[in-house]
């Protein structure tokens, strides 16, 4: 069974209506069943985006994939070195 990937805009929006669920009365069991995710899923979405606008969502996740692509660049970059180090000391 595969699982289904939530942006953070669709998760922004769950949080807010289970926030909508609860202020009518709902139990927190029944409005996590009714926005259609575990509670453990409710209760890691809510630490990582209680609070956040959608905007702030995507901009958060538009960081992270910057962050990991210069990550990758930084250490190619160490590797090459590496590398030249190496070869300049003749150890090959």
């Amino acid at each position: 069974m595969s699982k289904k990937r939530y942006k953070p805009e669709e998760i922004i929006s769950k949080l807010r209506e289970f926030d909508i669920l609860i202020g009518q009365g709902h139990t927190v069991a029944n409005a996590i069943k009714s926005i259609g995710v575990s509670e453990v899923t409710y209760y890691r979405w809510r630490q990582e985006y209680g609070g956040m606008t959608r905007s702030q969502a995507k901009r958060l996740k538009d960081l992270e994939q910057e962050n990991a692509r210069l990550r990758k660049a930084v250490s190619d970059l160490t590797l090459d070195k590496l590398i030249l180090e190496e070869a300049a000391k003749g150890n090959f």
